[in-house]
């Protein structure tokens, strides 16, 4: 039997389930919002105890990137990420679970050939391309005496 690739679109769209959008989106507008809140909810506690606004926005960090990893090594984040979508890709835990993810998968090859080398499988390029593109943004800021 052969088929055009129009005629096998068809038949794929006719058999496919329809996404539920609009469910989806909120799903991933409640959870990356819960998120945040986790977030502010954070930075309000430990400028509570004292630590000056910056020093607090970093420890805010550094617990949701420790929560996030957390959870990816439980198993937990997928369960979420598999109800809430986009919303678990707010950055930073989003970032945390894509680090943590490959070195999870491939920890049976040991600790430096797997998870030391697959660590940044997906992340890798994220961040190549962020700190190429943050080297270009600021020379031409300085070519334009702006910076």
């Amino acid at each position: 039997m052969d088929m055009t690739n129009q005629d096998y679109g068809k038949y794929v769209n006719a058999k496919s389930k329809p996404s539920p959008c609009w469910k989806n989106c909120a799903w991933a507008f409640c959870v990356g919002g819960l998120i945040c809140v986790l977030g502010q909810g954070l930075l309000n506690l430990y400028q509570y105890f004292d630590l000056e606004k910056d020093d607090a926005a970093a420890a805010v960090s550094v617990t949701l990137i420790f929560l996030a990893a957390l959870l990816t090594g439980l198993g937990i984040f997928d369960n979420i990420a598999k109800h809430a979508g986009a919303g678990t890709l707010v950055p930073i835990t989003g970032f945390a679970n894509a680090v943590v993810s490959p070195a999870l998968e491939f920890k049976s090859e040991g600790l430096v050939m797997g998870v030391a080398a697959k660590m940044f499988v997906i992340a890798g390029p994220v961040l190549v391309f962020g700190i190429s593109a943050s080297v270009v943004y600021g020379i031409i800021l300085i070519l334009l005496g702006v910076g």
